[in-house]
């Protein structure tokens, strides 16, 4: 029951004064249903007409009805009328001001009003926690009896939160048309100054755009465009039209709007909103406004649902269409039915007709024959059907054919399993795919990756991969690591740093195959160029170091050509070049010479260093791309060309300095400044370039020194790897930088020789990688002779100082390798000829045994030949005797007679010469010349000079008084006629000459004491060349000797088994 309305109140007329008369004319109601327009009265208005029957009938006042609801405590059908009004865009003050005042709905909690308690206007009511009021409220929910306080507080957060969001809601409107208007002053005034020129596209549109493309590129399967566009467009969320603008609606596709860009838009038609609640028509009085003008909103929304309703109706026709065309299908099939209907033919004379016609539609292929595809789908699917069937009847020749075939059914066809089964054919169509063969499927491959995306790339074709990892077929094992460098670009970084990565290191530690796991470095190298998990860097770093140490010289190749460029490249955005990869290499150098203190591992050094040699060329591009200059670099066409010679010839376009840089322009344009700023400017604030005169030529320069001089390889290395940071890096720092320091280390003077003081420098193998590695850098007429005074100055100091010559004789050897500089060697070696001091005479005269080698004859009969006949006329007998190994090594390597039979003369004086007859240093060094170059000298030379002069010496020497002179010349014939009895020795001189020698070298070994060794060597010999006496002495002499060496121990074993 309702309480009655209070006194005074206006109140409605008998009856019910709400509804309308009968005779009444229904109301027209137009109401808005967009509840976040900002709400003000009089911007939306309602209209209604109504035709009162009678004059006597009072109107009631909006205001009236709200403040007789008010009165009479109907507060939920107050607050449902306020709605009303709101949504209407009529708004009272009166309920406006009432809702929004907490103070109406306070009461004390637990004690409910008297009966005839006067209470305020609003009655009592808790307070929630949050602002509460009467709007947030839902009376709907309690009932008459009893407090329901926490439905209450529920009550009010649900109405704040609907409230809060149509808040929203509205600030997202007036949001949006702030954008829509935001056109910088500028592009007005072009756009107004310029007609012709289309108005600037404003943020919103821009947006909208973007995603309306995005959409088109994902629903027409573009899904690597579309990944692109996303990441060109980072600052927009695609998966949300929100995004694009605040309260705006979704237009339809581009499709849709290509197709209806020329086609006018219908006027809208009228159209009525309903909205649940009071119906204004049917109030009394004169409260509703006239029809406003309609807004924007609604106006898109009625153009709205006209496109939709011309879109239902174009689906409705294009069903229709396929309806019609199945039909007429149907029709044409059955017009053969119809023919023979119309010359009245039983069915079963049809059937036994028509069977003389030979078909086949009960086997697979027949049911295929008979089945024509009429849609795209029925093709894709015919073909996953019929190509496992067709494959195997192809030539094996010739099914690189069926790729494309293959590629397009697996990309199209709808059924996961039907794509595996065709990529597993893929893979296996040719038993052992030769390369052209390979590369057609590699080239299939990486198209189906690119049109599938990555998702389905890692789901359907790394498996077919994976399978064949282990294949016993070292071609198809071979696909699989070409694969999974060219597939690398279109897989997921995380598959790409872990399941591949993966993959290719099983291989690489696994596969016997050298081609094999050529294919799988330069796969890892790919890997490399895309990976971004910096935690991968060690695992990289150890693939590099196992990979330089594989046996397989072209493994080694891929190595340098493509994994280390692009893990330098890596490792350069990571900022880890100069601060990990080049230290580690140097710290595992410098750990392998301290273990290789009595033996070093060649090999692992050589691997080391090959890896720093690799990494010059990325260094390089370091220091210029973080030059102070690198920001005023640019190309224009006044810049001169790169000279041809500026940089060593890279291993593979990806060590050319140009490709890392970007272009061969951009890097003349950067070498230009690189070499104003190191001869003008300095290197003050460039730390790339610091690092390497501060760091890492100290420590290189550091590491020769403590290299053995005798090892010949390390020195070449060495000296190639300073070869290429020199030429790389230029001249001038070469010049400023590189020389000073090393200058600094190899101060020539006596006192760096002094062996027991510590200061070896010049008996290192720093002498020989400076004069080879760094001065040998730019020939130039200054740089030769920079290096002929250094080699020059190293002779003069080391022969005075009697120290070891090896370090001069490592620099001789590496640079007589090379025939440009033997002129430049024998220069040096003149000046030793002509010095003043007899040492360094004796000096010279050993040097041109390590250069006669290498020298044409021509140079060494102009040259060689006279500088050696000119010392063996010295007046110190030191230096004559140390022009005998040189003589004997012309003997060993030249042809021309001529020059022979001087070198024989001279050697002849030396034994002939009454002077030389006591001269035992001579004696000796003679012996060990012949022993030397007797195997490899003419026969004739051997015959009827060495061997006869040998005879000669071991005569004399059965008469020598001395015991250690006599011991020393014993030793050493036998070594001599050790190395010779391997010689083809002519009957007449084995008897002549070289039985008689060894009987007389027989004869000494007997007087010497037993405790010496090669007493039981010369038994051996001794006892063999007894036993030939009356055989033939050539071929069983030869068969004996030829099981001896030179080895001591060799020999004991010898001697061990003749007992």
């Amino acid at each position: 029951v309702s309480p009655s309305p209070s006194e005074g109140a206006p109140g409605p007329p008998p009856g019910n004064p709400f509804s309308p008369p009968p005779d009444a004319e229904p109301p027209t109601l137009l109401l808005s249903s967009n509840r976040t327009s900002p709400s003000g009265e009089g911007s939306v208005s309602v209209a209604a007409t109504s035709a009162m029957a009678g004059t006597a009938e009072t109107r009631i006042s909006v205001d009236g009805i709200a403040a007789q609801l008010l009165r009479d405590q109907y507060i939920l059908t107050a607050l449902e009328f306020h709605t009303e009004l709101l949504e209407a865009g009529r708004e009272l003050p009166r309920l406006r001001d009432y809702f929004s005042n907490p103070g109406n709905f306070e009461r004390q909690s637990g004690t409910p009003p008297a009966k005839d308690q006067v209470l305020g206007p609003g009655g009592p009511l808790h307070r929630a926690g949050s602002i509460s009021t009467l709007d947030s409220l839902d009376f709907a929910r309690y009932s008459d009896d009893g407090n329901r306080e926490s439905d209450e507080r529920v009550a009010v957060l649900e109405f704040e939160l609907r409230k809060a969001k149509e808040t929203i809601q509205a600030l997202r409107a007036n949001l949006t048309q702030a954008a829509e208007s935001e056109v910088t002053s500028q592009e007005r005034k072009n756009f107004k100054s310029s007609p012709e020129i289309q108005e600037p596209i404003r943020p919103l549109e821009k947006r909208a755009l973007n995603f309306l493309v995005n959409e088109y590129l994902l629903k027409h399967d573009h899904k690597l465009s579309s990944i692109t566009f996303s990441d060109e467009n980072d600052d927009q969320d695609f998966e949300l039209w929100d995004d694009v603008g605040l309260n705006i609606p979704k237009p339809p596709d581009l499709l849709h709007l290509y197709r209806n860009c020329g086609v006018s838009v219908p006027s809208p038609r009228d159209t009525v909103d309903v909205s649940v609640g009071v119906d204004f028509g049917d109030l009394p009085g004169n409260c509703i406004a006239q029809d406003p003008p309609k807004k924007p909103d609604l106006l898109h929304q009625q153009q709205t649902e006209v496109v939709q309703e011309l879109e239902y109706q174009i689906s409705l026709l294009t069903n229709e269409k396929q309806s019609l065309a199945e039909q007429i299908k149907k029709l044409q099939r059955c017009v053969p039915e119809c023919m023979f209907m119309l010359i009245k033919l039983s069915p079963a004379f049809q059937q036994a007709l028509l069977s003389f016609c030979r078909m086949c539609s009960d086997s697979r292929l027949g049911a295929e024959v008979s089945r024509i595809a009429d849609s795209e789908e029925s093709v894709m699917l015919m073909l996953g059907r019929c190509l496992p069937h067709i494959v195997p009847n192809v030539l094996l020749a010739k099914r690189e054919e069926l790729i494309p075939l293959i590629l397009c059914t697996a990309c199209l066809h709808p059924e996961p399993k039907e794509r595996d089964q065709l990529l597993h054919i893929l893979f296996n169509l040719i038993k052992r795919p030769d390369d052209e063969q390979r590369q057609m499927i590699l080239t299939g491959c990486v198209a189906f990756a690119r049109h599938v995306g990555p998702t389905r790339v890692e789901a359907e074709l790394l498996p077919q991969c994976w399978e064949q990892i282990n294949h016993k077929y070292p071609e198809r094992r071979l696909l699989v690591a070409e694969s999974c460098g060219a597939l690398a670009p279109y897989l997921p970084k995380e598959i790409r740093s872990s399941l591949v990565l993966s993959m290719l290191q099983q291989m690489l530690a696994e596969d016997k195959a050298d081609m094999v796991r050529e294919a799988v470095v330069k796969s890892l190298g790919i890997i490399m160029g895309y990976i971004d998990d910096p935690d991968k860097y060690s695992q990289g770093f150890e693939l590099m170091l196992l990979s330089l140490g594989d046996p397989s010289e072209r493994v080694v190749s891929a190595v340098h050509q493509v994994f280390i460029p692009a893990f330098a490249a890596w490792t350069t955005e990571l900022g880890t070049l100069q601060t990990a990869l080049i230290p580690s290499l140097l710290a595992r150098i410098e750990k392998l010479l301290m273990q290789g203190e009595h033996g070093l591992d060649e090999h692992k050094l050589h691997v080391f260093l090959s890896a720093l040699q690799s990494l010059t060329p990325p260094l390089f591009a370091v220091v210029l791309q973080s030059a102070p200059f690198t920001s005023r670099a640019k190309v224009t066409g006044d810049i001169p060309a790169i000279e041809v010679t500026r940089f060593p010839r890279p291993a593979s376009p990806l060590q050319d300095v140009a490709t890392i840089i970007g272009s061969r322009e951009m890097l003349s344009a950067l070498l230009l400044l690189y070499d104003y700023q190191l001869e003008h400017e300095g290197t003050t604030g460039w730390d790339s370039l610091l690092w390497v005169v501060n760091q890492l030529l100290p420590q290189l320069i550091e590491i020769v020194g403590r290299i053995n001089v005798t090892s010949s390889t390390c020195v070449h290395e060495f000296s190639r790897f300073f070869w290429r940071l020199c030429r790389t890096f230029g001249k001038i720092f070469t010049n400023t930088k590189v020389k000073p320091q090393f200058q600094e280390i190899l101060r020539l003077s006596e006192e760096n020789v002094d062996v027991s003081a510590g200061n070896d420098i010049l008996t290192k193998a720093t002498v020989p990688i400076y004069a080879t590695g760094v001065l040998t850098c730019y020939n130039q007429d200054e740089d030769r002779k920079l290096l002929v005074g250094f080699l020059e100055d190293v002779m003069t100091t080391l022969s005075l100082s009697y120290a070891p010559l090896d370090s001069l004789k490592a620099s001789f050897v590496e640079l007589g390798a090379n025939p440009v500089y033997h002129e430049l060697l024998l220069t040096v070696l003149w000046y030793g000829v002509v010095h003043t001091s007899a040492l360094v005479r004796c000096t010279a005269a050993r040097m041109f045994e390590l250069l006669v080698k290498g020298v044409n004859e021509t140079l060494v009969a102009q040259r060689v030949v006279p500088a050696l006949i000119t010392l063996s006329s010295d007046p110190e007998i030191s230096v004559r005797i140390s022009t005998i190994p040189a003589f004997g090594t012309i003997m060993e390597t030249v042809t021309q007679k001529e020059l022979l039979e001087r070198v024989k003369m001279q050697l002849a004086s030396f034994l002939e010469d009454p002077q030389y007859q006591d001269q035992h240093s001579l004696h000796m060094e003679i012996i060990r010349t012949f022993g030397r170059v007797g195997p490899n000298a003419e026969p004739r030379f051997r015959d009827e000079f060495v061997l006869p002069h040998l005879h000669k010496l071991a005569l004399a020497n059965n008469s020598q008084t001395v015991e250690s002179k006599r011991i020393d010349i014993a030793t050493q014939l036998f070594e001599a006629y050790s190395a010779l009895s391997c010689c083809f020795i002519s009957e007449e001189v084995m008897v002549n000459h070289f039985l008689p020698g060894l009987r007389c070298l027989r004869a000494d070994m007997e007087q010497l004491s037993p405790e010496h060794e090669v007493r039981k060597h010369s038994c051996v010999s001794m006892s063999i060349a007894s036993s030939l006496v009356g055989e033939d002495a050539k071929t069983k002499f030869l068969s004996k000797m030829g099981q001896l060496t030179t080895s001591g121990a060799m020999l004991a074993n010898v001697f061990q088994r003749k007992k």
